[in-house]
């Protein structure tokens, strides 16, 4: 079975951002071989809007049959609510509490992210999970792209 990745819009920008070009080219040359089921969502997609059109054909590379498209709903609006409340975001960080929010409801087995402030940070990490366990959510796993290098 194919690990079930979400990933940020922060992945998608890195494609052509000279610091994390290398690492996102290769993960997705593993998404384009198929590695891993890979989840989108609508928070994705807002905020590509404004993205130059060659950032926004990233999302293209994605193989059809491995790509899954995730909306938001009640349970993963409330559940990004908690993260605020927690403070383990802030109101600002709103769109990265949906992010973790949708790939904590959605049960998806790892969040990717270059959003080392908000989302890839150890004590953010352990609040996420904190919250996540107390609500019945399972803990999730949250990685850079440079965590799928292979070598």
């Amino acid at each position: 079975m194919k690990q079930r990745i979400y990933i940020d819009t922060s992945v998608i920008g890195g494609y052509y951002d000279a610091e994390f070009e290398p690492a996102t080219k290769q993960l997705f040359m593993r998404i384009e071989n198929k590695e891993f089921d890979v989840y989108f969502s609508e928070i994705n997609e807002a905020e590509l809007i404004n993205a130059p059109q060659q950032v926004k054909a990233v999302k293209d590379l994605i193989p059809a049959d491995c790509f899954h498209y995730i909306e938001m709903t009640d349970e993963t609006k409330t559940l990004a609510l908690f993260y605020i409340t927690e403070k383990a975001l802030g109101q600002a960080s709103r769109n990265d509490a949906y992010h973790i929010a949708l790939a904590s409801a959605n049960r998806i087995d790892c969040l990717i992210s270059w959003n080392f402030r908000h989302i890839v940070n150890y004590d953010k990490i352990r609040m996420f999970n904190a919250i996540n366990m107390r609500l019945g959510y399972p803990l999730i796993d949250i990685r850079s792209p440079l965590e799928f290098l292979k070598t």
